[in-house]
């Protein structure tokens, strides 16, 4: 591990509101933004393909009156780096999440992942128990079968980086209607990565899946698990939701009127079911 980079947007003396830092891993720097009071339980939220950290922007304000919320660029994501030459299967990238929570001294946290992330959520319970004291997953496909969108369009090395009218259209299926208005600055985040990121990115996920589904992971983990899923979801039938149910104890809900990302179309309605959850299992 390298040295820890600070980057200190405010302070309010006694404890850190919001800070961005470059954690130096072996193969990549990794980008972290902290917010909420130090002292608070640890809640660690994981980006899906093609986003980043910015992606929980609407829903931290309503999270980080009972947490530390740590969010983390991906490698190959947001302000992380996008080297060629590493891995990026989803145990590659979940063993970088549990290497900055360690850089961060972070020894327990609640995880959350929205779409693939929650992916990364579910192999970094697997390889670091220790660290994970429960588990949230939000639009996350449970296994290859429940996958209903379309092929993207125009998303290749020849259309490489995509236009506004390309990006908007592979972004689309996000979300519940056609037209929704999906923010500029999320757009950008897309843009600045590679093709290769992104392509190795989504291969490491439909590997992942394709050799074990989620619930059959979970349900030997012992960890408690909330999975959120919008009943709109055009990326994944949100019927096979129910599939979680297989792990003991998981609580399932299905948000009515919402799409594949509900912490930009609701997150409200997002937070008033993830919070009660994350402060019960949280652990200082």
């Amino acid at each position: 591990m390298g040295d820890i980079g600070l980057m200190t947007t405010f302070d309010d003396r006694q404890r850190l509101k919001a800070e961005d830092t470059i954690l130096a891993l072996d193969d990549g720097d990794i980008h972290v933004r902290q917010d909420g009071p130090r002292d608070a339980p640890a809640l660690l939220l994981i980006h899906g393909s093609a986003a980043s950290a910015r992606s929980w922007d609407l829903l931290v304000p309503l999270l980080t009156g009972a947490h530390r919320v740590i969010r983390i660029d991906l490698l190959g994501h947001g302000r992380s780096a996008k080297p060629d030459d590493r891995g990026y299967a989803t145990p590659d990238q979940a063993r970088r999440a549990g290497a900055a929570l360690d850089l961060l001294g972070v020894r327990r946290a609640v995880v959350a992942g929205h779409s693939s992330g929650g992916v990364v959520a579910t192999a970094l319970a697997e390889e670091r128990p220790d660290l994970v004291a429960a588990l949230a997953l939000i639009n996350t496909g449970p296994s290859l079968d429940a996958f209903i969108a379309p092929p993207s369009a125009g998303i290749d090395p020849a259309h490489w980086p995509p236009t506004d009218e390309q990006l908007r259209a592979f972004a689309s299926t996000g979300f519940s209607r056609p037209g929704f208005e999906i923010p500029g600055e999320l757009l950008d985040e897309v843009r600045v990565m590679t093709f290769h990121t992104l392509t190795a990115t989504m291969r490491g996920t439909t590997d992942y899946l394709g050799q074990r589904a989620l619930p059959e992971r979970l349900a030997g983990l012992g960890r408690p698990l909330l999975v959120i899923f919008g009943a709109d979801d055009r990326r994944w039938r949100s019927s096979a939701a129910a599939g979680y149910r297989a792990v003991p104890g998981a609580r399932v809900e299905l948000l009515p009127g919402v799409g594949h990302t509900p912490i930009l179309e609701d997150p409200a309605r997002t937070a008033a079911l993830l919070l009660p959850f994350t402060t019960a299992h949280t652990a200082a």
